[in-house]
This record gives C-alpha cells, structure tokens and sequence, in this order.
C-alpha cells in the first residue's frame, strides 16, 4: 500500500497544516498523564512540519465522551505534556470550530502549534458529517492523518475531512504500515502470530487471515475460551463470547496452535487459591485465567525457532498480577528470541513497558484494534484516502 508522505508537500513554509494525532493517552485520578507513548509517537511529524516552517493545528480524542463536553476528558492536560516534548509553548483553544478558533489558528506563525478540544466533544465527529469536517478544513491548507491508532473508524476528522484538504499520511502513520505489511508479506520462515485477549469478535478476522499468512499462530486469553469451548472442551465459568462462537469453529487450523494446560480459580480475586490444569480436566466451576507451564514451554519452543512474531492480547486475566505470569513469559522469549518482533495493544505494551522490554521489540504499534482490522487484510478508512 503506497500512501502520500507528508515529504511529498513541496512548500510547507507559511502553510497551515490540520494535524490529526492520536494523543487518547491515559489520565490518572488528577487529570495527569500517566504513559506519553503515543504523544511521542507523534513527534516526528509535528517537528518535520516545523523545521520546514509549517504551522500546526493539532486535533485528537480522549477517551469517549460521546459528542458531549465532558470535563475529565479535555484535551488541556496534553497542552503541557506537548509544550514539554516540543520544548516551546503549545497553544490553546477549548473549542473545535468557528471565529475563536479561524483566530487562533490565523494567529498562528511559521513554526507555532494550536492545540484544539477532544475533537468527539462534537457529536458530528463519530458520524463522518461532512459539514463538520468542512468547518474543520477551513482552518488550514494541509491535511495530515498522524492517528493510525483510529484510522479503523469512519469519522469526520479522518475521513470525512479529505474531501476538503490534501491529504497526506505521518511520518509515524506511514511507517505503522510498512511494519504492517512486513507481518503480512514477508517471505521469511517461520512466522508467528500470538493472539490473545478478551473478544474473539473483534479478532476473528485477523486470525483468519493470519492462518493464511503465518506459519503458525498461537492463541491465548479469553479468545482462546471460545475456541476451546467450539472445540467441546469444557472450560467452566470462563469468560467467553458467545455470539463468537459459531465463528470460532471457521478458524480451527493445522496452524492453530492453543493452550494445553491452564491456570484456573474459582472467582476472579486475587485471593482466591489457583491452580494449574490441562485443557480437557476442567470442571463447571473453574475460570481459566491464564496460560499453563506447558503451554509457556510449547509456546516458547515455537517462538525460539520463528523468524518473525507478532503480538496482540495479553494471555491471561492482566487485571490482576498473579495471572500476567503466562504473557510476561511468553514476552521474555520474544524479547530473547532475535527475530524481527511488532507488538500493539494497549494492556500488551503495558505489560511490554512493565517488564521493561520495548527496545527488545522491533516495532510497538500504537494500535489495538486497527492492527487487528489491518491484519485482517482491510483497508482502513482513514487509509484509504491517502493511497496513491
């Protein structure tokens, strides 16, 4: 997929450009933010714009607000954070569109950054509404899509907004792809997949594209539940999904690779007394909560071999420490492996972060479920524009 660089603007000097970033960065009790990951993934792009004499109006989400203005999910706390990185003072409006905010943005000199509103304060953003996403195009020359994260949704401020500007794609943006596409289409063997988490819904269709791709992928977490379960295994109170079970036997796989021993509990707290069993000794009152001894071993042993792994979904119940042991494993061997390795999701590169290990991945994405629907062979629509 070849998509327009933002390099390819010829003459950026004195232009204004509308930059969508994905700065949905998670706040503590007090409004502070807690990881800065995907703000600094956005730093490329803000400071290429810059150096070339661009002017940057900045528009992005937090949280889900649902077309109202909800006060602990302003986009103020990221005008510090941004001042910070940027090393220079980040402009603010708490608005998205109209006079206050064509000043603010006319105001602007070469090289100055306008920070807008959660850009969903706006009940128009989440329905694609042209006439919003007109209104947000009258602030600038250029389009930029630095939000890959969200590029899986349909919204003004992603899609709706390139019938309006020129549209280009990050620096960030564009190399998410690459690595994307190195997963799908490169020749290396063996390739890995590690699938995990709670919706099988939501990941069914990564996974079957993935078998078609991968040498092997390797499920855990609640989706593996659903899969177990297709496959006659009892698998007690466990969490399952069950409008995912008749898609759960479309993917049953001489690829497939899933747990073949578990840690159970009869609840979910932490004090409640664990233990390990093999898939098929289960009873009606156990809860699978992570991945076995054996299974790490069988997981490891394929990993080991692979040239190339890819992860998305913690493989246990992550809320709780006691069942991060299986993913915090299975991370140490990729990590250990040598292979080109890509990991996304926001509770994987948590625990990735908790374990000190990024720099032992080749690429962190910052997408969950839009590296989940473009591993899944789609096309994002906020992709789509910018193909050349």
């Amino acid at each position: 997929m070849k998509l327009r660089s933002v390099k390819e603007i010829k003459n950026l000097k004195g232009k204004r450009v509308l930059l969508r970033a994905d700065f949905n960065v998670p706040l503590d009790s007090r409004g502070r933010i807690t990881d800065d990951f995907k703000i600094k993934a956005g730093l490329a792009t803000i400071n290429y714009l810059l150096k070339k004499k661009a002017s940057v109006i900045i528009i992005t989400h937090l949280g889900r607000p649902e077309g109202k203005k909800v006060v602990k999910l302003s986009t103020r706390p990221i005008q510090k954070t941004l001042s910070k990185l940027l090393k220079q003072e980040v402009s603010y409006v708490n608005e998205l569109v109209g006079p206050k905010v064509e000043e603010a943005a006319e105001d602007l000199k070469p090289g100055g950054v306008l920070l807008l509103e959660n850009v969903r304060f706006s009940d128009r953003e989440e329905v694609n509404c042209k006439r919003f996403a007109k209104k947000l195009a009258k602030l600038a020359d250029y389009y930029v899509n630095e939000a890959f994260a969200v590029s899986h949704r349909k919204h003004s401020s992603l899609n709706a907004i390139t019938k309006y500007l020129p549209a280009y794609a990050g620096l960030n943006l564009a190399n998410e792809v690459l690595q994307l596409e190195k997963v799908l289409n490169s020749k290396v063997k063996p390739k890995v997949a590690l699938i995990g988490g709670k919706k099988l819904t939501s990941k069914i269709g990564a996974v079957k594209n993935l078998l078609d791709k991968m040498d092997y992928v390797l499920l855990g977490g609640a989706a593996a539940n659903n899969v177990l379960k297709a496959m006659d295994y009892e698998v007690g109170k466990s969490l399952i999904d069950k409008d995912s079970l008749p898609l759960a036997k479309r993917v049953l796989d001489n690829k497939l690779r899933m747990p073949i021993d578990v840690v159970v509990a009869s609840s979910l707290k932490a004090s409640a007394g664990s233990r390990v069993k093999a898939i098929g000794q289960l009873d009606s009152k156990d809860i699978i909560l992570d991945i076995g001894p054996d299974t790490i071993q069988l997981y490891g042993e394929i990993i080991k071999e692979a040239k190339l792994v890819v992860w998305n979904g913690p493989l246990g119940y992550f809320e709780v420490k006691k069942y991060q042991q299986g993913s915090a494993k299975v991370a140490g061997q990729i990590a250990k492996a040598g292979s080109y390795s890509l990991a996304g999701g926001g509770e994987t590169v948590q625990l990735i972060d908790e374990l000190k290990l990024r720099t032992d991945f080749d690429f962190v994405s910052t997408g969950g479920g839009a590296m989940l629907e473009f591993l899944a062979g789609k096309i994002l629509p906020g992709l789509r524009p910018l193909i050349k």
